[in-house]
């Protein structure tokens, strides 16, 4: 019996900690990766799902699943680089809400550094200072020779046809094969763009988990 294709999902949020209790995160419960997982795992493939622990949405379930929790940008990109046969995945949706931006330091008013591992709840105030964090999108296809890259593109500002070229320039700078745009600025559903330009448009998560399996299962095989 051939192995069936091996997908790889990333969702959920990433967080970055201010100390031992507190942490600074993305709005995302992880549902629509979730839901895609499984979507896929009903389709015949083996999923890899990397789901951040802040998640508030349920585990994937289905057979051939794998889960791996992460909690920083840093652990996720440690859990796919130490990941075994990346060479037989065909396809990764990378829906994960990771941070731009990681707390590089925590002080005082005045500037000094605060490192206790739970900072005092009296002190008048704290500077967090955040500092750009690692993209993992740009790294996606040299660890993933063999596979076809699936971004997302979540705007709130402008309109659909800034959040669409926002969408574009992420395909161009990416190599990726497909860029899902949503969010505020795009409105109501997902468009799924194509390096050509031509955008799909879909209402709802159920109906977009469908689109992506039925095109990663016209890929090529291994």
């Amino acid at each position: 019996m051939s192995r069936p294709p091996r997908a790889v999902v990333t969702c959920g949020p990433s967080q970055s900690h201010i100390d031992a209790v507190r942490r600074i995160t993305n709005f995302s419960t992880g549902e629509l990766g979730v839901l895609l997982a499984e979507a896929l795992l009903k389709n015949g493939w083996e999923v890899l799902c990397f789901k951040g622990a802040s998640a508030t949405y349920r585990n994937p379930e289905g057979p051939a699943l794998k889960l791996r929790p992460f909690a920083t940008n840093t652990d996720l990109h440690t859990l796919l680089h130490e990941e075994p046969e990346r060479e037989n995945v065909r396809v990764v949706f990378h829906v994960a809400a990771l941070s731009d931006y990681e707390v590089g330091s925590v002080q005082t008013l005045c500037g000094d550094p605060l490192r206790e591992r739970k900072i005092s709840s009296h002190l008048p105030g704290l500077q967090v200072i955040l500092q750009p964090a690692p993209k993992l999108l740009p790294e996606l296809r040299g660890l993933f020779p063999n596979a076809k890259i699936v971004g997302w593109k979540y705007e709130l500002e402008g309109n659909r046809d800034t959040a669409l070229e926002k969408g574009r320039q992420q395909l161009s700078e990416n190599h990726s094969a497909l860029c899902v745009v949503n969010g505020a600025a795009f409105g109501t559903g997902f468009g799924i763009l194509n390096p050509a330009g031509a955008c799909e448009n879909v209402l709802a998560r159920d109906e977009l988990c469908q689109v992506l399996c039925l095109w990663a299962g016209g890929l090529p095989s291994l």
